[in-house]
């Protein structure tokens, strides 16, 4: 199979799978969503040897190094969340069907607009990292934005209800932001290149060196603000624990491993050109204030936390701190380490919402407080929350040790220790507050036994397979993986060749 028709199955299969889903009955549109998500993770995963070395691009679809990078969480979540599914929908399916009725009317609507909502909304975010063009990608972002949200209110409750219209209001006043910062680039782009411009990625890269600096400097900040608050950058962060906390166990996995990730790459595409246009000690000083916001308040925030879910939110905020801060290093190891970080934060996150679908459905609860003895009810369930929660934590042999080493060993050699110091301190802080919670309610003995049962093999299976990814990127990552993300982080430096 040609690079090309990669592209062409990563774009258009999942929108395939949101049309079939509007028809399908339930059995069918599930299986369809778990045949599709497979397919486009091979896909994805296919892409990385040639993207390593080169660009390829078919119409108005584009993929290089960086962009590869951000496909595969995207790729990998989808696969899981899809298998996931199947079970976290199954008792609901088994027992709307005896029903009958009513009941199987109404599940049968909450089925179609989940399937329907939960391809579309991957589909756009394979759309984002693939778009040529600044104005394709804000597209695509607003695209995941409205998808999204319809998908945080599908429980139809009234937590669920405010959670979306917050992250409605929220997010699309930063994108509107997001949409200036487009208009201010296009500024600098014509400038150079004529009003003909269209804000295609090599054009730009190519001719930054001679764009005016003050439209570019605005541009940046402008980007940072509007795109940092689908990232979940402080201040604009407060939308993400309610959406995180309310929307279904799936969703919220693919909102922070993967859309919180597509959103930062939107940042990074500004940052590859103001770099080469103002050097790199404005967007580096920029990103590091944000990032230091975010992971002091996530710190903080981890400590006192009493929902189990938006303790995971709050992680996100946490790790989408250290990515800024270690961009902010201006190191090619810590870019690395950044790049590393985005996968494997979304195999640790991702599994960590999983884990906690499982226990919430189980316990019928989210409080961290009526939670306990998760290993005594769960056996499989238990362990790998329990492994992802470590993972998280940057503990070995995972993949984000590796990653936030990199970041702190990259920031040291550049010289910046006390922005090192400074990271270590806080993620000290962080691991803390997120360990702490979460071997209470896996390791206390519960005040009654109970039976141990896990609700579906197909909610177990998901988790395996990203704890697994989480090991090879700790212990050994591929060496085409390693290729990408060293010509990925060149990229970010201005040291690869368009």
């Amino acid at each position: 199979m040609s690079t090309a028709t990669l592209l062409l199955v990563v774009g258009t299969l999942p929108a395939l799978a949101t049309l079939l889903c509007v028809v399908l009955p339930h059995r069918a549109a599930a299986a369809v969503t778990l045949a599709v998500a497979l397919v486009c993770l091979a896909a994805v995963i296919r892409l990385v040897p040639p993207t390593a070395h080169g660009v390829v691009a078919l119409g108005f679809l584009r993929v290089d190094a960086l962009s590869e990078v951000f496909l595969l969480p995207t790729g990998l979540l989808y696969a899981a969340a899809a298998a996931f599914s199947i079970g976290y929908l199954g008792d609901e399916a088994r027992q709307a069907a005896a029903s009958g009725g009513h009941r199987q009317r109404l599940f049968s609507r909450y089925s179609r607009l989940f399937f329907v909502g939960f391809n579309a909304f991957a589909w756009s975010m394979f759309c984002a990292p693939m778009a040529d063009g600044l104005a394709l990608l804000w597209i695509a972002v607003e695209v995941t934005t409205v998808v999204s949200a319809l998908l945080v209110a599908l429980d139809n409750t009234e937590g669920a209800t405010e959670a979306a219209w917050k992250y409605v209001l929220i997010a699309s006043c930063g994108l509107g932001i997001a949409l200036l910062a487009t208009i201010v680039m296009y500024y600098a782009g014509a400038q150079a290149m004529g009003q003909s411009y269209d804000l295609a990625l090599d054009p730009l890269v190519a001719h930054a060196a001679q764009l005016p600096q003050t439209p570019v400097r605005l541009a940046f900040v402008l980007a940072v603000v509007g795109f940092g608050t689908k990232v979940g950058l402080f201040p604009m962060h407060t939308w993400l624990p309610d959406a995180h906390a309310e929307a279904p166990t799936p969703v919220s996995a693919l909102l922070s491993g993967s859309l919180l990730a597509v959103s930062f790459y939107a940042i990074l595409r500004y940052d590859e050109v103001t770099r080469i246009t103002v050097g790199d000690r404005f967007p580096q000083g920029v990103l590091l204030v944000f990032g230091v916001a975010s992971l002091l308040l996530a710190s903080l925030s981890l400590l006192q936390q009493a929902d189990l879910k938006r303790l995971l939110a709050y992680s996100s905020v946490e790790h989408m701190g250290i990515l800024a801060i270690g961009i902010s290093f201006g190191s090619p190891l810590a870019a690395v380490g950044v790049l590393l970080h985005v996968l494997a934060h979304a195999a640790a996150k991702g599994n960590a919402f999983l884990g906690a679908g499982v226990v919430v459905r189980v316990f019928r609860t989210k409080s961290l407080a009526r939670i306990r003895g998760v290993l005594d009810r769960l056996p499989w369930t238990g362990p790998l929350l329990l492994a992802s929660i470590l993972a998280l934590c940057a503990m070995p042999p995972f993949g984000l040790f590796r990653s936030e080493f990199d970041i702190v060993a990259g920031g040291i050699g550049a010289g910046q220790h006390t922005a090192g110091a400074i990271l270590v301190i806080l993620v000290t802080i962080a691991f803390l507050g997120l360990l702490g919670s979460v071997v209470r309610l896996v390791l206390t003995s519960p005040a009654t036994a109970a039976p141990g049962r896990e609700p579906s093999a197909w909610m177990v299976v998901p988790m395996v397979g990203l704890l697994a990814v989480l090991l090879v990127l700790g212990v050994h990552p591929p060496e085409d993986l390693s290729t990408l993300l060293s010509a990925a982080a060149g990229q970010l430096a201005g040291a690869v060749a368009r």
